[in-house]
């Protein structure tokens, strides 16, 4: 039995990790779409075309169930994949979602009116892309009053991290954080919106300071989607586990056994 984990390339791992530790009994079959990474910097229907794609296949590898580990492909193309219909007996979550209900203290289909939440000036991490879909300000706003909330579209840093370059990723860290900083000096929370960025999450802690609470979505996801099985068993569908790419196997089999610091195998998807 199989759930099929989706991200366009390293990221999700940070998701799948959580998700394995929080339910060892599933298996897990993830696909990076390194090949065409970064998402970050791709147009709203290219988003959509790739998301489609990966999906499609995890579907005929007999995941029924498919979650976007990539907040990039959650904010521009989940709702558009939504809306156009899925195939019968087949199901899409993204990442966002529980991410949304930390930050507000409330349930996806609590649709009572938006009222204050305990924290009130927020930093946004993300993707260009993501940050262009106003997808998170968007859905906060339905639910919470009173959020300032200041985007800072992280440039190279998804690429340094597919390219194993770790200095000059945590360097690009830092110059985001300045300069996000310099618009909002003294955020309390910090939201890092992209699943990447948590192989860095000490270089942001570092540079933000200690009394900024950092948001990261593993946990988060992990624990959301072990309710959401708990709720439809038969979600779980018929596939093995393992990790497919459709970029050079060796290669990014080799940067994820670096950044995760154990042995990662990637086969050619």
């Amino acid at each position: 039995m199989a759930v099929g984990i989706f991200d366009s390339g390293l990221g999700g791992l940070t998701v799948l990790e959580a998700l394995q530790r929080r339910l060892p009994e599933v298996d897990f079959l993830y696909l990076g779409d390194n090949r065409n990474a970064p998402y970050g910097v791709r147009s709203a229907d290219d988003l959509y075309h790739l998301t489609s794609q990966a999906v499609g296949a995890l579907w005929q590898r007999g995941c029924d169930l498919v979650v976007l580990a990539c907040n990039t492909a959650s904010a521009a193309a989940l709702r558009r994949m939504q809306e156009n219909g899925l195939p019968k007996g087949k199901r899409v979550l993204g990442v966002f979602v529980p991410l949304i209900e930390a930050l507000t203290e409330r349930r996806w289909g609590d649709n009572s009116p938006p009222r204050e939440v305990a924290v009130r000036n927020v930093a946004l991490f993300a993707t260009p892309a993501t940050i262009a879909t106003r997808a998170f300000q968007r859905e906060l706003a339905f639910r919470a009053i009173g959020v300032d909330v200041e985007a800072q579209a992280c440039g190279g840093v998804v690429d340094a991290i597919e390219d194993g370059d770790l200095i000059l990723a945590e360097a690009l860290v830092r110059s985001h954080v300045a300069a996000l900083k310099r618009k909002m000096p003294a955020p309390e929370a910090a939201v890092l919106g992209c699943t990447h960025y948590p192989l860095l999450s000490d270089a942001f802690q570092g540079a933000l300071g200690p009394d900024v609470r950092l948001f990261s979505q593993a946990d988060l996801v992990a624990e959301s989607l072990a309710d959401y099985l708990s709720r439809h068993p038969g979600m779980l569908g018929e596939g093995a586990g393992g990790y497919l790419t459709t970029g050079d196997a060796a290669r990014v089999s080799d940067s994820a056994t670096r950044f995760m610091r154990r042995e990662i195998r990637f086969r050619a998807a």
